[in-house]
């Protein structure tokens, strides 16, 4: 009987302290940083950037407790919010963060978790993009000093956020726009000056055509009245040509050319199928139809008077 209860015992035993072990040991991983908390104050800090290594860890069981928090980068995403700048004009702004817990326990007393964290940084940083943004232009916001403004908020955000344990350590305007009617107003005047600036080049073009138009038709005017003029002058030439070995060609032989007259004119005179002449068989036209030799016929004699008339 003895002896069984002494087993009993020896196993609730090796029980509790298996449970007290359990209870006790805890790991802190590479990523993490751990504040081992008794009775709500903090006793240690557990893998804080420059102390300690990450690994197995012993507490006080039931006595103390361990949170942990991230050794990563966080990030922070924040609302569009409209800022005003320098030179009065409405600009939506959309930004992101990217932080990390410098000091665990600094943050432990200020903020304790990561929601209650995010909010005081969003809080900072939406301060400081109002302030720094104002003091610009819109087109050093959107254009010129982009950079330079993005780490003035970050050193800005940085020195409120020292006292919670944070550090920002990079901090982004991914986008600077107008507000929509805004934009619509811009988008609007863009395309009415791109109307005018289209108008004005249609005009133009329309003007250089006209005048290109114009210098055309008086070159072809001009060339058109130099080949009339050449024309009339080869035509002229060509007539008096024609006349002079017409002239000459009559002048040798008379008789040829008047045949070759009288041959043309049958020619054009009888052209076609149903050609009609109301003529004398006895013109001069049908001279060489009367005689091969073309010679005209004697004029008849008149009848002789009658005696007693």
């Amino acid at each position: 009987m003895n002896g069984n209860a002494l087993r009993t015992g020896l196993v609730v035993l090796g029980a509790l302290v298996l449970v007290v072990i359990y209870a006790s040991a805890f790991t802190v991983g590479q990523t993490q940083q751990a504040l081992v908390l008794q009775f709500g104050r903090v006793r240690t800090v557990l893998n804080q950037a420059g102390t300690d290594k990450p690994g197995l860890y012993f507490k006080v069981p039931f006595l103390e407790s361990v949170t942990m928090f991230e050794k990563r980068l966080l990030d922070l995403d924040l609302p569009v919010q409209t800022v005003l700048s320098a030179d009065r004009q409405n600009l939506e702004v959309d930004a992101f963060a990217r932080y990390k817990i410098i000091d665990p326990l600094r943050f432990y007393q200020a903020v304790n978790n990561i929601q209650v964290a995010n909010q005081r940084l969003g809080s900072f940083t939406n301060a400081a993009m109002r302030n720094v943004l104002a003091s610009a232009s819109r087109d050093a916001i959107v254009r010129t000093q982009r950079e330079a403004l993005m780490n003035r908020i970050q050193e800005e955000v940085n020195r409120q956020a020292k006292n919670l344990g944070i550090e920002i350590v990079d901090l982004r305007l991914t986008r600077v726009d107008l507000p929509a009617a805004n934009s619509q107003a811009v988008y609007q005047r863009m395309r009415t000056e791109r109307e005018r600036e289209a108008a004005d080049l249609r005009a133009n073009g329309a003007q250089v055509a006209a005048t290109i138009k114009a210098r055309a038709d008086r070159d072809v005017t001009v060339l058109l009245a130099e080949a009339n003029q050449k024309a009339d002058q080869l035509r002229g030439q060509g007539e008096a040509d024609r006349n002079r070995i017409l002239a000459e060609a009559f002048g040798q032989d008379p008789d040829f050319f008047a045949f070759y007259r009288s041959m043309q004119a049958y020619e054009k005179g009888l052209t076609g199928p149903d050609t009609r002449l109301v003529i004398s068989p006895g013109s001069e036209f049908f001279r060489y139809f009367n005689d091969p030799q073309g010679r005209a016929r004697p004029a008849a004699a008149p009848a002789p008077a009658q005696a007693g008339q």
